[in-house]
Formats: structure tokens, C-alpha cells, sequence
């Protein structure tokens, strides 16, 4: 009869303590069924379960080779009803679970494993994503690093209903001022390609059109349309034609002054950097103008831009766009027609954007996000991100920094 043991290894850190141990489990027989090794601040917890055949004293061997690599190790029966309670565990569907924020407060933990237990959820690894605060309490001075605190939970759990739980964890972290962002995990996870980016409000700290407006004196009206359309009294298409014909007669050079001094959105540099590094293919999306999205795509390389064209005529702004209007369904359009044509499942899709018009792109995606939205569309969206600059991207996918900064500097990862 098979003999299951976990074996239970804590200590320093050091060189050849899993040689020493692994001789140890040789020497007895044993045949490994499962290994688990961690190394928090030089200590190092190491789990692994065994099966033995026969009898062998494998604890004594394991005292001895413990107390010779500096070791605490212990050795604890699993019964065969203990041991089918973990392989069923180990099937069930797994959670990851990110915390965003500039720091994190211990106090989210506590708050996180209630919730988590609360819906019948296994806490099976926590980790950090983002690198270590700098001793001074400052932020750090590398382009390429993210600012801010990320750490990734793992959790596994059965009849999920992952509604539910995203709704509680959004009201948990508005509670905090933490991001609590909850995707099922699966192979497309890390293995995502595509990248489509609205621009106002997303890639940039402004709304071109209001820009737009305010330099030819009608922002009054065109902000009363809007809250029309808000109002739903307009749909989008309506209020953008309506917004669009109070720009009639606008220099062209104005045009190209906003665009010389349009502000970047925090993070988006590292962003385009890291993604075009990762070999990523990055678009645009957006209801607004393809003037001032092609000027974002020289600037930050996106592979392709899909906006409005205006019409210009004698150096003056007609008032009117070229169809077909990038609306909505548009986006989604859009969208899913990128990724055919790349060859890329929708599991395989990033969607970015803050508004209303963006939630059916968002909704198509493989990961939809919400980026510093109002609170209905991200009550609606899969994910947020509200706390960090729009880096914090890179999060979601599931990279470490750490693995970033060594890519960044050419260095092989570790």
C-alpha cells in the first residue's frame, strides 16, 4: 500500500539544500507527486509530497539531512481521503486575482480573504508582479518601471459565480483606493497579441473635440450637446455630427498646434515600449480624428489607426467626417476584423478604453479594460484600472517587472 508523506522544509536559504533534501527522498524510495518551493526575504518554505512503496525511514533520513542544510523539516501522513480532497482542488477552475494601487494597505488582505472565502475560494499563491519600493519611499527613476504596487493571488474554487465576485471586489476596492481586477485564468492568459487602444481620455489627458472647440469659441455649445447625448436625448452618431458642425470654419493650423501639445497619458511611453518590444500589435480605436491619431502613431509606433476624418476644404474645417463614423459597434467591428485578419483568436484581444462608446469593444475582447472610467462603464467593463497609469496594462497580462526591466536592458530573464 502506498504511504503518503508531506514533507514540510523551512529555513535560510542557501545553495544545495534541495540537493540535499532530494537525496535524502532518493535514498528512501520515495516517488515525488508533487513539489511547491518558494523564497520570500532569504527564507525558504518548500512543500513536497511523496509516495513511498515500502517501508523506509524517511523521516530520519529527512531529520538528518535537515539538520545538516540548516533546516527545519517535517514529515506529516496524508490519508488517502486527504489526498483525493487535494487532487479534486486541484481541478478546479483557478482565479487570478491582481491589487493595483500606488501602495497597498495591509488591511486589503484581510478584506480580500474574506471575500474570497466567502464565495468558497482557495488561496493557492500570492506573489508580487511590481518591484520593491525604493528605501527612500520614492518612485523609481528607470522610464521602463512601472510606478506603483501590484500583487497576483491565485485561487481556485467550484460553481463560481464570477459576477457576483467581481461586483463585491469593485465595491471593496473603491472602498480602499485599490484596483481588484478577477480573470479566469487559461493558456491565452500570457499569450495575448493584439492590443486596441481607444485615444481620448485613454492615450491622452484631454478630449480632442472639446480641445477643438474651446479654440474656436463654441465649447459652451458643444459641451450642451453632449450632455444631451448623455441624457440620452442624442445617440452617438447624432450628437457627433451635431458637436462636428459647430466646428465649421476652423483654421487647419489649429489643428496642428493641438496636436503638437496634446498630453500624454501617464505610463503610455513604458506602455508602447514594452508592448512593441514583446512583439504585441497595437491600434487605435477611436471616435475621435485620425489627424490626431496618426500624430500618436508617430510618436509611440501603433501599428494601425482606425478614427474620423475630417473634411477639409481650402484650409478650413467643414464641419463634416468622412464615413463610415467610428461609433460603438464600430470599435467592435473593428476589433474582431484586426484580429481575423492576423490570425488571432478573440481569447487573444486587449481592449482599452474610459467611455461609454467603449464597452462593446471592451466586451469583444479576450480582456476588456476600463482605464480611469467613469463608474458606470466600470461597473460594466470585465476589468479597471484606476489607480495606476495605463502601464499598469502590463499587470493584467501577468508580467513582473522585474522580467520588464531585464528585457529592457537586453539582460537574459531570470
Amino acid at each position: 500500500m502506498t504511504r503518503r508523506l508531506l514533507i514540510r522544509a523551512t529555513g535560510a536559504a542557501r545553495p544545495g539544500q534541495l540537493a540535499g533534501l532530494g537525496k535524502a527522498l532518493a535514498t528512501s524510495g520515495a516517488r515525488l507527486l508533487d513539489i511547491n518551493q518558494s523564497v520570500t526575504f532569504d527564507m525558504l518554505s518548500l512543500e513536497a509530497l511523496v509516495g513511498l512503496e515500502h517501508e523506509a525511514d524517511l523521516e530520519g533520513a529527512l531529520t538528518a539531512a535537515g539538520d545538516a542544510l540548516g533546516l527545519d523539516v517535517q514529515a506529516i501522513q496524508v490519508s488517502a481521503e486527504d489526498y483525493q480532497r487535494w487532487s479534486a482542488v486541484a481541478s478546479q477552475p483557478r482565479l487570478i486575482l491582481t491589487l493595483l494601487a500606488p501602495h497597498l494597505p495591509a488591511g486589503i488582505l484581510a478584506e480580500v480573504g474574506a471575500l474570497t472565502a466567502e464565495h468558497g475560494l482557495t488561496v493557492e499563491l500570492i506573489h508580487r508582479l511590481s518591484g520593491r519600493e525604493p528605501l527612500d519611499g520614492g518612485v523609481p527613476r528607470d522610464h521602463h518601471s512601472i510606478q506603483g504596487a501590484c500583487v497576483e493571488c491565485w485561487l481556485r474554487g467550484e460553481d463560481i459565480d464570477l459576477e457576483a465576485l467581481r461586483e463585491k471586489a469593485l465595491a471593496l476596492g473603491a472602498m480602499h483606493g485599490v484596483d481588484i481586477a478577477i480573470q479566469e485564468d487559461s493558456i491565452w492568459r500570457r499569450h495575448r497579441r493584439l492590443v486596441c487602444f481607444d485615444m481620448d481620455s485613454t492615450l491622452i489627458k484631454a478630449e480632442v473635440i472639446d480641445e477643438l472647440a474651446r479654440r474656436h469659441g463654441v465649447y459652451d455649445e458643444v459641451s450642451e450637446v453632449t450632455e444631451r447625448a448623455m441624457r440620452g436625448e442624442l445617440d452617438f452618431q447624432q450628437s457627433f455630427r451635431e458637436r462636428m458642425s459647430k466646428l465649421k470654419g476652423l483654421d487647419e493650423s489649429v489643428l496642428a498646434e493641438i496636436a503638437e501639445t496634446l498630453p500624454l497619458m501617464d505610463g503610455v511611453e513604458r506602455l508602447m515600449t514594452q508592448l512593441k518590444r514583446l512583439g504585441y500589435r497595437t491600434a487605435i480605436l477611436s471616435g475621435g480624428f485620425t489627424y490626431f491619431a496618426r500624430h500618436l502613431q508617430d510618436k509611440l509606433g501603433f501599428d494601425e489607426i482606425h478614427a474620423n476624418e475630417l473634411v477639409i476644404e481650402n484650409g478650413k474645417v467643414t464641419g463634416e467626417v468622412r464615413e463610415p463614423i467610428v461609433d460603438a459597434n464600430r470599435k467592435a467591428h473593428l476589433l474582431r476584423e484586426i484580429a481575423a485578419r492576423e490570425g488571432l483568436a478573440m481569447e487573444q484581444t486587449i481592449a482599452v478604453g474610459d467611455g461609454a462608446n467603449d464597452l462593446k469593444m471592451l466586451a469583444a475582447a479576450g480582456l476588456g479594460i476600463a482605464f480611469r472610467a467613469k463608474p458606470l462603464v466600470r461597473a460594466k467593463a470585465q476589468h479597471s484600472i484606476s489607480t495606476l497609469g495605463i502601464d499598469a496594462v502590463l499587470y493584467l497580462i501577468g508580467y513582473r517587472q522585474v522580467d520588464l526591466e531585464a528585457a529592457a536592458s537586453s539582460e537574459p530573464l531570470r
